[in-house]
Order: structure tokens, then sequence, then C-alpha cells
């Protein structure tokens, strides 16, 4: 049972580091809360629409992945 804590505790850190880099990749904002809350400049340009196929739309969507991960591991180190 101590060998898969320190397994998982191992997984938690590396994923931690990983998730901290994918968040500093990613582009700024400038639009600030507005663009959280739905009220910003809702135009749909060909960017907008084709952002899931982007190197930007990837790393978003693998930094919401390792998030959810990483919470999960989080429980489950707790639970051990």
């Amino acid at each position: 049972m101590q060998i898969l804590y320190y397994v998982l505790a191992v997984l938690h850190i590396v994923g931690c580091i990983t998730l901290v880099t994918f968040i500093l990749l990613q582009k700024k904002s400038s639009q600030g809360l507005g663009s959280v809350a739905g009220m910003g400049s809702a135009q749909n340009t060909y960017w907008d629409k084709n952002k899931g196929r982007s190197v930007e739309g990837r790393l978003e969507k693998y930094t919401k992945i390792l998030a959810v991960i990483i919470g999960i591991l989080t429980i489950v180190l707790c639970l051990l």
C-alpha cells in the first residue's frame, strides 16, 4: 500500500508541474472578466470558430483534462 501511495504522489507532483507549465504556455486574454462572463465582444471570426483545431485550443483542452485528473488524484491521495 505504501508503494501505491508513493507512485501516486510522484504522479501528482509531475502532474502539478505539467499543469503549471500548460497554464503558463497559454495565450493571455486581454478582455478580462467580460470574456469569462460572455459579455465580451462576440465576434465570430475564423480563428474563434476553429480554435479547437489549433495548438491553443488543444492546449486549453489538455489543461482542463489534466486539472480534473489532478483533482481526482488529490482526493485519492487524501483517502489513502
